[in-house]
């Protein structure tokens, strides 16, 4: 490859409508300039396009809107953190082209059309703090560029999957789901946490994730021929998680479990060893309580979440058995007991099942279990439960003792920014997360 491609970003998808600002001249292509406040809007099989005066612009299936040199677009209200605790909306300002596509189901699709490395600078600035170390920013630029490749030489690949079987020894089911990335119809990635954080351009540190790109332009992660499908999650929470725990059942060597730490540790084998982890607190690059190292590594809204490395959350029996009856489309009854039946090697629970006076079912993988278990979703799937119950033994409160803050599989992002904070080099990073792995330049 000569040269980086452009991608296409959905900044905004399914929307009914699309608000926001041209800086500067955008050319539209079929109507000429545009510039100042405008709405798009779904009509049938088309979109509404008014500028600031509300006067129509244009009205067609698909809008494209092409930035001139130094022009930005901003977009209001666009969700962020969607399903998960954090969700909210803010304003975005973007560089590059906005494309407006109509959906058939009446509602709208924003695409930023991007060069990659443009896109990189906002992926970095998003996932985390710009202020971060520079060689955590350089391994971060290598690590998404990687993941973003290896997503667009895998275009074919296949969406959530699904398992829903009953069992053959019972009535109970088993529900195995794991969401890879999606197989997008319009875009090539989404914008928010389901593929990387692209929340457009940062007001503070350009300059740094802007040094951290261009000094890593064309790099890449490759083991052997392949570019790695290099994953990352917040906090692994002292171990690396297998790519097996959370997604597809295969052995991916650059996706195993690590210590996040400069000596091993044992992988879990057993239950009593997933206690005497969860409950410890080990050494690792992720557990630090430098809050001033945590404000320049973590962005704004991520330093909302506390107690990441080890935490509880406790829940009154009524309570839970109404979370899962939402998130799961099952009615368990009173709700009996809640029992890991596999874990992966950090301790992260695959397989686990849920006993009820009405129905017994095992759900995984990873990310299944932590949404049936929340409103949003728990920390991560390492965890312990402890069941109180009354005097009659009726559970009364269920408490969840857990570790780390996501799936944990690849690059643990506050245990690589600490490393670089103590001196390692980007490569010396990503190659202790991703073993046997090369740095090529491939353009």
């Amino acid at each position: 490859m000569k040269n980086q491609p452009n991608i296409l970003v959905g900044i905004a998808d399914r929307y009914p409508a699309v608000y926001g600002c041209l800086h500067r001249t955008f050319l539209g292509d079929g109507f000429g300039p545009l510039t100042g406040r405008f709405s798009a809007k779904a009509v049938p099989g088309a979109i509404l396009l008014s500028d600031q005066a509300h006067r129509e612009i244009a009205r067609m299936p698909s809008i494209r809107l092409a930035a001139l040199p130094d022009s930005l677009f901003e977009l209001s209200r666009v969700t962020i953190g969607k399903t998960f605790h954090w969700e909210r909306k803010e304003d975005q300002i973007f560089r590059g082209n906005l494309v407006l596509l109509s959906r058939q189901d009446g509602t709208i699709a924003a695409i930023n059309e991007i060069p990659l490395e443009d896109y990189l600078q906002g992926v970095i600035s998003s996932e985390m703090n710009p202020e971060a170390p520079l060689e955590f920013l350089r391994a971060h630029a290598i690590l998404s560029r990687s993941w973003l490749m290896a997503a667009l030489a895998r275009k074919k690949d296949k969406g959530p999957s699904l398992s829903l079987r009953p069992s053959p020894e019972r009535e109970e089911g088993e529900v195995v789901r794991w969401y890879d990335r999606e197989d997008h119809d319009l875009f090539d990635v989404c914008a928010d946490d389901h593929c990387q954080r692209y929340q457009g351009i940062k007001k503070t540190g350009a300059a740094r994730t802007e040094e951290a790109v261009r000094e890593t332009c064309g790099r890449v992660l490759a083991y052997g021929d392949e570019i790695c499908d290099a994953r990352y999650s917040k906090a692994c929470g002292g171990l690396t998680e297998d790519f097996a725990t959370a997604w597809d059942d295969k052995n991916v060597p650059y996706l195993a479990s690590v210590a996040d730490a400069p000596a091993p540790h044992h992988s879990i084998r057993t239950e009593e060893e997933a206690v005497r982890w969860i409950l410890s607190v080990p050494e690792a690059y992720c557990h630090t309580a430098d809050e001033y190292l945590l404000q320049k590594i973590l962005p704004s809204f991520d330093r909302e979440t506390r107690n990441f490395f080890r935490w509880t959350i406790e829940y009154p029996q009524e309570e839970l058995e109404e979370i899962l009856r939402e998130k799961s489309g099952f009615d368990f009854g009173d709700l009996q007991e809640i029992t890991p039946l596999l874990r992966g090697p950090s301790g992260r629970v695959r397989r686990l099942q849920i006993t009820g006076s009405k129905k017994t079912i095992v759900v995984g993988k990873e990310l299944e279990i932590r949404r049936w278990l929340s409103r949003s979703h728990l920390y991560s799937s390492a965890f312990l439960v402890e069941v109180k119950k009354d005097s009659r033994g009726k559970p009364e409160r269920f408490t969840f003792q857990g570790a780390g803050w996501g799936h944990g599989v690849g690059l643990c992002q506050i245990g690589a920014a600490v490393m670089a904070s103590r001196g390692f080099s980007a490569e010396e990073i990503l190659k202790h997360y991703f073993r046997g792995v090369e740095i090529k330049k491939i353009y």
